[in-house]
């Protein structure tokens, strides 16, 4: 499954399935991609665990989807995956398919596993430049056959998302986001913060853009639309030369230096304490500054689930600042990896990653 995505072809990764005839002039088109995921798995009768299963499966346990009155179709990768198993290869078929069918659908739902969705919806937020039709991501925490499931609502709902317009006709949203449970997330706002609630997600530094209730209720003013007319441009290819430290009482230094000698590594995300803090020991701050000198990008981002770096506020922040680590402010860390590997991957210069990892693409990240 190593695969370009440069000419590839969505035939070779998995197949396009209509769902039902109706109407296409009169109702949203609406493709639903299936990667696999909670949502799709079935008990295997034998082991007695979890497998993903195929989206003939999904769409019995989901009868209320015939119900709809929107023309569906669906694409199923060829070997759906549990999302612990995704790699930035999967994010280029994802994209790839969207761009074949960009200009065939009204909106796209991707199915996916919690697990690494965060992840995911950050790279597809970066990759789908000038984006102007939703990409909905959502999942389940059991699966829809299950008798007491979240996945049927949150499928439907996504669906719905998908499809909705604003007064003026135009997709109310224009971006990747992760509908879940009560609440639309930008998708690279979001984390995984419940491996046992049906409501598994947050955007702690950012509000939702709609709580579903009796109704969808849309935040108009949080929702993103692109500043420029530009028509949609995929990017394809995300560089993994990426690593992520987190910081503990007791880390030790010479774990950090070699963990920051890594052959080829080219960018970190530094998880520290509070708003932006690490030890001031001098060996330390040496390792992050030779480091920096070699051309690597250090992103440093809080542990905490809210707030945002700030490194002017105490002298052990400063000291991050001063050894050339650059801050990262509210990002996620998924968003920081992500954009990391992004920006690499785009052949930028150290400095002109560093400039780009400090300014809002899509709405990542505090102006």
């Amino acid at each position: 499954m190593e695969i370009q995505a440069e000419g590839l072809k969505c035939g070779e990764i998995g197949t396009l399935t209509r769902l039902e005839e109706v109407p296409t002039d009169k109702h949203p088109k609406i493709l639903i991609i299936y990667t696999g995921g909670t949502i799709g798995m079935t008990e295997n009768p034998a082991t007695g665990r979890l497998e993903p299963y195929n989206f003939d499966y999904l769409i019995e346990n989901v009868p209320k989807l015939k119900r709809l009155n929107y023309d569906m179709d669906y694409f199923q990768f060829e070997h759906p995956l549990d999302s612990s198993s995704i790699k930035p290869v999967h994010w280029d078929m994802m994209a790839k398919v969207i761009e074949e069918n960009y200009h065939s659908y009204d909106g796209f739902v991707i199915l996916h596993g919690t697990d690494t969705m965060a992840y995911t919806s950050s790279a597809l937020s970066y990759m789908l430049e000038n984006v102007r039709k939703p990409v909905v991501i959502t999942g389940s925490q059991l699966p829809v056959g299950e008798v007491r499931n979240d996945g049927e609502e949150n499928l439907i709902t996504a669906i719905q998302v998908a499809a909705a317009l604003d007064e003026t006709g135009q997709p109310m949203v224009q971006e990747v986001c992760i509908m879940f449970d009560d609440y639309l997330w930008r998708g690279n706002r979001s984390t995984k913060y419940s491996a046992d609630n049906f409501n598994a997600f947050k955007s702690n530094n950012f509000p939702r853009l709609a709580k579903i209730g009796l109704g969808i209720s849309f935040r108009e003013d949080a929702l993103w639309r692109p500043h420029t007319d530009d028509p949609l441009r995929v990017h394809y290819g995300m560089d993994p030369n990426i690593m992520c430290l987190s910081l503990f009482p007791g880390l030790q230094v010479d774990f950090v230096r070699y963990f920051l000698s890594a052959p080829g590594l080219k960018g970190v995300v530094l998880k520290t304490y509070g708003a932006g803090n690490a030890p001031t020991d001098r060996h330390f701050l040496e390792a992050l500054r030779e480091t920096v000198d070699r051309g690597v990008v250090i992103v440093n981002v809080t542990q905490c689930n809210n707030g945002m770096v700030d490194t002017t506020l105490y002298e052990t922040g400063k000291g991050l600042a001063e050894a050339g680590v650059i801050s990262g402010r509210d990002l996620t860390t998924e968003a920081a990896i992500t954009k990391l590997m992004f920006l690499f991957a785009r052949n930028y210069d150290a400095e002109t990653v560093k400039r780009m990892m400090m300014t809002p693409l899509v709405g990542e990240m505090h102006e």
